[in-house]
Protein backbone atom coordinates (compact mmCIF):
# COMPACT_ATOMS: atom_id res chain seq x y z
CA UNK A 1 0.00 0.00 0.00
CA UNK A 2 2.83 2.39 0.93
CA UNK A 3 4.64 1.48 -2.26
CA UNK A 4 1.55 2.29 -4.33
CA UNK A 5 1.21 5.69 -2.64
CA UNK A 6 4.86 6.49 -3.37
CA UNK A 7 4.33 5.65 -7.02
CA UNK A 8 1.17 7.81 -7.11
CA UNK A 9 2.91 10.83 -5.52
CA UNK A 10 5.88 10.42 -7.85
CA UNK A 11 3.49 10.45 -10.82
CA UNK A 12 1.75 13.61 -9.56
CA UNK A 13 5.10 15.34 -8.96
CA UNK A 14 6.41 14.41 -12.39
CA UNK A 15 3.20 15.60 -14.11
CA UNK A 16 3.25 18.93 -12.24
CA UNK A 17 6.90 19.50 -13.08
CA UNK A 18 6.30 18.75 -16.75
CA UNK A 19 3.28 21.07 -16.84
CA UNK A 20 5.27 23.88 -15.20
CA UNK A 21 8.06 23.59 -17.76
CA UNK A 22 5.49 23.56 -20.55
CA UNK A 23 3.82 26.75 -19.27
CA UNK A 24 7.19 28.47 -18.87
CA UNK A 25 8.06 27.49 -22.42
CA UNK A 26 4.78 28.93 -23.78
CA UNK A 27 5.29 32.21 -21.91
CA UNK A 28 8.90 32.37 -23.13
CA UNK A 29 7.73 31.75 -26.68
CA UNK A 30 5.13 34.53 -26.50
CA UNK A 31 7.54 37.03 -25.00
CA UNK A 32 10.64 36.29 -27.01
CA UNK A 33 9.93 34.19 -30.03
CA UNK A 34 6.92 36.06 -31.53
CA UNK A 35 7.71 39.80 -31.47
CA UNK A 36 5.91 40.29 -34.80
CA UNK A 37 2.70 38.89 -33.31
CA UNK A 38 3.06 41.19 -30.31
CA UNK A 39 3.65 44.20 -32.57
CA UNK A 40 0.66 43.25 -34.69
CA UNK A 41 -1.59 43.23 -31.62
CA UNK A 42 -0.27 46.64 -30.53
CA UNK A 43 -0.86 48.04 -34.01
CA UNK A 44 -4.43 46.74 -33.98
CA UNK A 45 -5.07 48.39 -30.61
CA UNK A 46 -3.54 51.68 -31.78
CA UNK A 47 -5.55 51.59 -35.00
CA UNK A 48 -8.79 51.12 -33.05
CA UNK A 49 -7.94 54.08 -30.81
CA UNK A 50 -7.13 56.25 -33.84
CA UNK A 51 -10.38 55.23 -35.55
CA UNK A 52 -12.36 56.05 -32.40
CA UNK A 53 -10.81 59.52 -32.18
CA UNK A 54 -11.34 60.08 -35.90
CA UNK A 55 -15.02 59.14 -35.70
CA UNK A 56 -15.58 61.52 -32.77
CA UNK A 57 -14.16 64.35 -34.86
CA UNK A 58 -15.93 63.56 -38.15
CA UNK A 59 -19.37 63.90 -36.58
CA UNK A 60 -18.70 67.51 -35.57
CA UNK A 61 -18.31 68.43 -39.24
CA UNK A 62 -21.92 67.51 -40.07
CA UNK A 63 -24.98 69.77 -39.73
CA UNK A 64 -28.17 68.12 -40.94
CA UNK A 65 -31.91 68.60 -41.24
CA UNK A 66 -34.54 66.19 -39.93
CA UNK A 67 -38.28 65.74 -39.59
CA UNK A 68 -40.22 66.18 -36.38
CA UNK A 69 -41.66 68.85 -34.09
CA UNK A 70 -40.64 66.79 -31.07
CA UNK A 71 -38.05 64.11 -30.33
CA UNK A 72 -37.52 61.18 -28.00
CA UNK A 73 -34.70 58.74 -27.35
CA UNK A 74 -35.98 56.58 -30.22
CA UNK A 75 -36.15 59.36 -32.81
CA UNK A 76 -33.85 58.74 -35.83
CA UNK A 77 -32.17 62.14 -35.41
CA UNK A 78 -31.50 61.47 -31.72
CA UNK A 79 -29.92 58.11 -32.54
CA UNK A 80 -27.70 59.84 -35.10
CA UNK A 81 -26.73 62.57 -32.62
CA UNK A 82 -25.73 59.99 -30.02
CA UNK A 83 -24.07 57.45 -32.31
CA UNK A 84 -22.27 59.85 -34.67
CA UNK A 85 -21.54 62.79 -32.35
CA UNK A 86 -23.16 65.17 -34.86
CA UNK A 87 -22.03 68.78 -34.90
CA UNK A 88 -25.47 70.28 -35.33
CA UNK A 89 -28.92 70.43 -36.87
CA UNK A 90 -30.86 72.93 -38.97
CA UNK A 91 -34.56 73.59 -38.36
CA UNK A 92 -37.24 74.43 -40.94
CA UNK A 93 -40.92 75.29 -40.80
CA UNK A 94 -41.82 73.75 -44.19
CA UNK A 95 -41.10 70.24 -45.47
CA UNK A 96 -40.39 70.54 -49.19
CA UNK A 97 -40.44 66.82 -50.17
CA UNK A 98 -43.92 66.30 -48.71
CA UNK A 99 -45.04 69.88 -49.49
CA UNK A 100 -46.45 70.26 -46.00
CA UNK A 101 -46.25 72.18 -42.72
CA UNK A 102 -44.94 71.85 -40.08
CA UNK A 103 -41.51 70.24 -40.33
CA UNK A 104 -39.80 71.34 -37.10
CA UNK A 105 -41.21 74.75 -36.17
CA UNK A 106 -44.81 75.18 -35.00
CA UNK A 107 -44.93 77.62 -32.06
CA UNK A 108 -42.35 79.40 -29.86
CA UNK A 109 -43.06 77.07 -26.92
CA UNK A 110 -42.84 73.91 -29.03
CA UNK A 111 -39.64 75.09 -30.77
CA UNK A 112 -37.95 75.90 -27.47
CA UNK A 113 -38.77 72.45 -26.07
CA UNK A 114 -37.61 70.71 -29.26
CA UNK A 115 -34.24 72.48 -29.09
CA UNK A 116 -33.84 71.79 -25.38
CA UNK A 117 -34.61 68.10 -25.89
CA UNK A 118 -32.15 67.83 -28.78
CA UNK A 119 -29.34 69.28 -26.66
CA UNK A 120 -30.02 66.80 -23.84
CA UNK A 121 -29.01 63.91 -26.09
CA UNK A 122 -25.71 65.38 -27.31
CA UNK A 123 -22.37 64.80 -25.57
CA UNK A 124 -20.90 67.92 -27.24
CA UNK A 125 -23.52 70.72 -27.41
CA UNK A 126 -25.04 71.05 -30.88
CA UNK A 127 -25.08 73.90 -33.34
CA UNK A 128 -28.83 74.64 -33.57
CA UNK A 129 -29.14 76.58 -36.81
CA UNK A 130 -31.87 78.40 -38.68
CA UNK A 131 -32.30 80.74 -41.65
CA UNK A 132 -33.64 83.89 -39.99
CA UNK A 133 -32.69 86.69 -42.35
CA UNK A 134 -35.94 88.58 -41.96
CA UNK A 135 -38.52 89.29 -44.65
CA UNK A 136 -39.38 86.31 -46.87
CA UNK A 137 -36.47 84.14 -45.74
CA UNK A 138 -37.46 83.53 -42.15
CA UNK A 139 -38.45 80.17 -40.71
CA UNK A 140 -39.82 81.88 -37.58
CA UNK A 141 -42.93 83.43 -39.08
CA UNK A 142 -45.23 85.97 -37.48
CA UNK A 143 -48.31 83.77 -37.89
CA UNK A 144 -46.61 81.09 -35.73
CA UNK A 145 -46.25 83.60 -32.90
CA UNK A 146 -42.74 84.87 -33.66
CA UNK A 147 -41.56 88.43 -34.24
CA UNK A 148 -41.90 90.10 -37.63
CA UNK A 149 -38.45 91.18 -38.83
CA UNK A 150 -37.77 93.47 -41.83
CA UNK A 151 -35.96 92.07 -44.86
CA UNK A 152 -32.37 92.99 -45.69
CA UNK A 153 -33.71 95.05 -48.61
CA UNK A 154 -36.00 97.05 -46.31
CA UNK A 155 -33.21 97.68 -43.80
CA UNK A 156 -30.85 98.75 -46.58
CA UNK A 157 -33.36 101.18 -48.09
CA UNK A 158 -34.12 102.80 -44.73
CA UNK A 159 -30.37 102.69 -43.99
CA UNK A 160 -30.81 103.81 -40.40
CA UNK A 161 -28.26 101.86 -38.37
CA UNK A 162 -30.07 102.56 -35.11
CA UNK A 163 -33.26 101.08 -36.56
CA UNK A 164 -31.33 98.06 -37.84
CA UNK A 165 -29.79 97.55 -34.41
CA UNK A 166 -33.21 97.79 -32.75
CA UNK A 167 -34.82 95.23 -35.08
CA UNK A 168 -31.94 92.77 -35.21
CA UNK A 169 -31.41 92.93 -31.45
CA UNK A 170 -35.02 91.77 -31.08
CA UNK A 171 -34.40 88.99 -33.60
CA UNK A 172 -31.18 87.73 -32.00
CA UNK A 173 -32.66 87.88 -28.49
CA UNK A 174 -35.62 85.81 -29.71
CA UNK A 175 -33.21 83.27 -31.22
CA UNK A 176 -31.23 83.06 -27.99
CA UNK A 177 -34.37 82.66 -25.86
CA UNK A 178 -35.56 79.79 -28.07
CA UNK A 179 -32.21 78.01 -27.89
CA UNK A 180 -30.87 78.74 -31.38
CA UNK A 181 -27.14 79.45 -31.36
CA UNK A 182 -26.51 79.82 -35.12
CA UNK A 183 -28.22 82.09 -37.64
CA UNK A 184 -27.34 81.63 -41.30
CA UNK A 185 -27.35 85.38 -41.83
CA UNK A 186 -26.62 88.14 -42.74
CA UNK A 187 -26.48 87.95 -46.53
CA UNK A 188 -23.47 89.86 -47.91
CA UNK A 189 -24.47 89.49 -51.58
CA UNK A 190 -24.60 92.77 -53.50
CA UNK A 191 -27.93 93.48 -55.18
CA UNK A 192 -26.38 94.01 -58.61
CA UNK A 193 -29.01 92.02 -60.52
CA UNK A 194 -32.59 92.94 -59.64
CA UNK A 195 -33.81 89.96 -61.69
CA UNK A 196 -31.82 87.49 -59.61
CA UNK A 197 -34.47 84.87 -58.70
CA UNK A 198 -32.95 83.86 -55.36
CA UNK A 199 -31.47 87.14 -54.05
CA UNK A 200 -32.76 90.33 -55.70
CA UNK A 201 -36.36 89.23 -56.26
CA UNK A 202 -36.65 87.95 -52.68
CA UNK A 203 -35.34 91.12 -51.03
CA UNK A 204 -32.36 89.32 -49.51
CA UNK A 205 -29.67 91.94 -50.18
CA UNK A 206 -29.09 95.15 -48.23
CA UNK A 207 -27.92 97.06 -51.31
CA UNK A 208 -25.87 97.09 -54.50
CA UNK A 209 -23.45 99.39 -52.66
CA UNK A 210 -20.78 97.35 -50.83
CA UNK A 211 -20.39 100.09 -48.20
CA UNK A 212 -24.08 99.91 -47.25
CA UNK A 213 -23.92 96.10 -47.20
CA UNK A 214 -20.90 96.29 -44.91
CA UNK A 215 -22.37 98.86 -42.49
CA UNK A 216 -25.72 97.06 -42.24
CA UNK A 217 -24.06 93.66 -41.84
CA UNK A 218 -21.77 95.05 -39.15
CA UNK A 219 -24.74 96.10 -37.01
CA UNK A 220 -26.55 92.83 -37.76
CA UNK A 221 -23.52 90.78 -36.67
CA UNK A 222 -22.84 92.80 -33.51
CA UNK A 223 -26.45 92.41 -32.36
CA UNK A 224 -26.13 88.64 -32.70
CA UNK A 225 -22.80 88.50 -30.90
CA UNK A 226 -24.22 90.52 -28.00
CA UNK A 227 -26.93 87.89 -27.59
CA UNK A 228 -24.60 84.90 -27.98
CA UNK A 229 -25.81 83.78 -31.41
CA UNK A 230 -23.26 82.94 -34.12
CA UNK A 231 -23.89 84.94 -37.32
CA UNK A 232 -22.81 83.01 -40.44
CA UNK A 233 -22.37 85.40 -43.38
CA UNK A 234 -23.25 84.21 -46.89
CA UNK A 235 -22.95 83.45 -49.86
CA UNK A 236 -19.20 83.74 -50.45
CA UNK A 237 -17.82 84.91 -52.89
CA UNK A 238 -21.08 86.56 -54.01
CA UNK A 239 -24.41 85.32 -55.40
CA UNK A 240 -26.01 88.69 -56.11
CA UNK A 241 -25.12 88.98 -59.80
CA UNK A 242 -26.45 85.57 -60.82
CA UNK A 243 -29.35 84.94 -63.18
CA UNK A 244 -30.25 81.53 -61.78
CA UNK A 245 -30.94 79.70 -58.53
CA UNK A 246 -28.32 77.32 -57.11
CA UNK A 247 -31.12 75.32 -55.47
CA UNK A 248 -32.03 74.21 -58.99
CA UNK A 249 -28.87 74.35 -61.11
CA UNK A 250 -25.25 75.43 -61.32
CA UNK A 251 -24.91 79.21 -61.13
CA UNK A 252 -22.33 80.69 -63.52
CA UNK A 253 -21.26 84.22 -62.56
CA UNK A 254 -18.18 84.31 -64.80
CA UNK A 255 -19.39 87.34 -66.76
CA UNK A 256 -21.27 89.12 -63.97
CA UNK A 257 -19.20 88.77 -60.78
CA UNK A 258 -17.11 91.77 -59.71
CA UNK A 259 -14.18 92.05 -57.29
CA UNK A 260 -16.14 94.58 -55.20
CA UNK A 261 -18.37 91.73 -54.03
CA UNK A 262 -15.53 90.77 -51.68
CA UNK A 263 -15.45 94.21 -49.99
CA UNK A 264 -17.96 93.39 -47.20
CA UNK A 265 -15.99 90.24 -46.32
CA UNK A 266 -12.67 92.09 -46.24
CA UNK A 267 -13.97 94.98 -44.14
CA UNK A 268 -15.73 92.69 -41.65
CA UNK A 269 -12.56 90.61 -41.33
CA UNK A 270 -10.56 93.78 -40.63
CA UNK A 271 -12.93 94.53 -37.74
CA UNK A 272 -12.78 90.95 -36.41
CA UNK A 273 -16.45 90.42 -37.19
CA UNK A 274 -16.23 87.29 -39.34
CA UNK A 275 -17.06 84.23 -37.25
CA UNK A 276 -18.31 81.82 -39.90
CA UNK A 277 -18.62 82.00 -43.68
CA UNK A 278 -21.07 80.04 -45.81
CA UNK A 279 -19.87 79.33 -49.35
CA UNK A 280 -22.26 79.49 -52.29
CA UNK A 281 -22.40 77.09 -55.23
CA UNK A 282 -21.30 79.74 -57.73
CA UNK A 283 -19.10 78.98 -60.72
CA UNK A 284 -16.57 81.52 -62.02
CA UNK A 285 -14.23 80.34 -64.79
CA UNK A 286 -11.97 83.36 -64.34
CA UNK A 287 -11.01 82.11 -60.88
CA UNK A 288 -11.53 78.35 -61.15
CA UNK A 289 -12.38 76.80 -64.51
CA UNK A 290 -13.12 73.41 -62.93
CA UNK A 291 -15.13 73.80 -59.73
CA UNK A 292 -17.81 75.95 -58.05
CA UNK A 293 -16.68 77.90 -54.99
CA UNK A 294 -17.87 75.26 -52.52
CA UNK A 295 -15.51 72.68 -54.01
CA UNK A 296 -12.72 75.04 -55.01
CA UNK A 297 -9.37 75.37 -53.19
CA UNK A 298 -8.72 78.49 -55.29
CA UNK A 299 -11.76 80.25 -53.80
CA UNK A 300 -11.44 78.91 -50.27
CA UNK A 301 -7.68 78.70 -49.77
CA UNK A 302 -6.28 81.39 -52.03
CA UNK A 303 -9.01 84.03 -51.66
CA UNK A 304 -10.89 83.42 -48.39
CA UNK A 305 -7.99 82.08 -46.31
CA UNK A 306 -4.96 83.87 -47.79
CA UNK A 307 -6.23 87.07 -49.44
CA UNK A 308 -8.95 87.91 -46.90
CA UNK A 309 -7.14 86.25 -44.00
CA UNK A 310 -10.12 84.38 -42.57
CA UNK A 311 -9.16 81.45 -40.36
CA UNK A 312 -12.56 80.60 -38.85
CA UNK A 313 -15.21 78.04 -39.75
CA UNK A 314 -16.11 77.66 -43.42
CA UNK A 315 -19.47 75.97 -43.97
CA UNK A 316 -20.82 74.74 -47.27
CA UNK A 317 -24.21 75.79 -48.52
CA UNK A 318 -26.58 72.82 -48.72
CA UNK A 319 -24.73 70.08 -50.61
CA UNK A 320 -28.04 68.61 -51.78
CA UNK A 321 -28.87 71.61 -53.96
CA UNK A 322 -29.25 71.07 -57.70
CA UNK A 323 -26.06 73.02 -58.42
CA UNK A 324 -24.09 70.22 -56.75
CA UNK A 325 -26.36 67.17 -56.96
CA UNK A 326 -26.78 67.38 -60.74
CA UNK A 327 -23.03 67.41 -61.34
CA UNK A 328 -21.46 65.38 -58.52
CA UNK A 329 -22.22 62.21 -56.60
CA UNK A 330 -22.69 62.54 -52.84
CA UNK A 331 -19.24 61.02 -52.30
CA UNK A 332 -17.55 63.35 -54.81
CA UNK A 333 -19.21 66.44 -53.34
CA UNK A 334 -18.26 65.56 -49.76
CA UNK A 335 -14.62 64.72 -50.51
CA UNK A 336 -14.08 67.75 -52.75
CA UNK A 337 -15.76 70.14 -50.29
CA UNK A 338 -13.63 68.98 -47.36
CA UNK A 339 -10.40 69.01 -49.36
CA UNK A 340 -11.22 72.46 -50.72
CA UNK A 341 -11.52 73.80 -47.17
CA UNK A 342 -15.08 73.38 -45.90
CA UNK A 343 -14.96 72.64 -42.16
CA UNK A 344 -18.70 71.97 -41.82
CA UNK A 345 -20.95 70.32 -44.39
CA UNK A 346 -24.61 71.35 -44.49
CA UNK A 347 -27.35 68.93 -45.58
CA UNK A 348 -30.88 70.30 -45.31
CA UNK A 349 -32.40 66.88 -46.08
CA UNK A 350 -35.21 69.06 -47.36
CA UNK A 351 -35.09 69.46 -51.13
CA UNK A 352 -36.23 66.62 -53.39
CA UNK A 353 -36.42 63.77 -50.91
CA UNK A 354 -36.00 62.93 -47.25
CA UNK A 355 -33.60 60.26 -46.02
CA UNK A 356 -33.44 59.53 -42.29
CA UNK A 357 -30.24 57.53 -42.89
CA UNK A 358 -28.47 60.48 -44.52
CA UNK A 359 -26.34 61.31 -41.43
CA UNK A 360 -24.92 57.77 -41.50
CA UNK A 361 -24.25 57.89 -45.25
CA UNK A 362 -22.37 61.19 -44.96
CA UNK A 363 -20.42 59.98 -41.94
CA UNK A 364 -19.43 56.69 -43.60
CA UNK A 365 -18.29 58.46 -46.77
CA UNK A 366 -15.98 60.75 -44.79
CA UNK A 367 -14.61 57.92 -42.63
CA UNK A 368 -13.90 55.65 -45.61
CA UNK A 369 -12.33 58.52 -47.55
CA UNK A 370 -9.87 59.08 -44.70
CA UNK A 371 -9.10 55.35 -44.44
CA UNK A 372 -8.43 55.24 -48.19
CA UNK A 373 -6.24 58.35 -48.13
CA UNK A 374 -8.64 60.55 -50.12
CA UNK A 375 -8.91 62.96 -47.16
CA UNK A 376 -6.07 63.39 -44.68
CA UNK A 377 -6.54 62.87 -40.94
CA UNK A 378 -4.90 66.27 -40.45
CA UNK A 379 -7.67 67.93 -42.48
CA UNK A 380 -10.33 66.35 -40.23
CA UNK A 381 -8.48 67.37 -37.07
CA UNK A 382 -8.10 70.93 -38.39
CA UNK A 383 -11.83 71.25 -39.13
CA UNK A 384 -12.73 69.74 -35.75
CA UNK A 385 -10.52 72.24 -33.93
CA UNK A 386 -12.17 75.18 -35.71
CA UNK A 387 -15.65 73.89 -34.86
CA UNK A 388 -14.81 73.36 -31.18
CA UNK A 389 -13.11 76.75 -30.91
CA UNK A 390 -16.19 78.48 -32.34
CA UNK A 391 -18.48 76.62 -29.93
CA UNK A 392 -16.25 77.67 -27.04
CA UNK A 393 -16.04 81.29 -28.22
CA UNK A 394 -19.84 81.63 -28.10
CA UNK A 395 -20.27 79.69 -24.86
CA UNK A 396 -21.95 76.70 -26.50
CA UNK A 397 -19.25 74.58 -24.89
CA UNK A 398 -18.74 75.86 -21.35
Amino acid sequence: MVKKLKIFYFFIFSFSLTLSFLLLFIVFEKKNLNPSLKNQKLEEINEKEIDKELKEKIGQMIVIGFRGTKVSENSPIVRAIKELNLGGVILFDYDIPSKSFPRNILTPEQTKKLISDLQKFSSIPLFIAVDAEGGKINRLKENYGFLKIPSHEELGKINDLNFTKQEISKLSKQLKDLGFNVNFAPVLDLNTNLQNPIIGKLGRSFSSDPEIVFSQAKVFIKAHVENGVIPIVKHFPGHGSSFSDSHLEMVDVTNSWEEEELIPYKKLKNENLLFGVMVGHVFNKKIDKDYPATLSPKFLQEILRKEIGFNGVIISDDLQMGAIKKHYSLEEAIIKAINAGCDVLLFSNNIEEYDENLPYKVFDIIFQAVKEGKISKERIFEAFERVINLKKEFGIIK
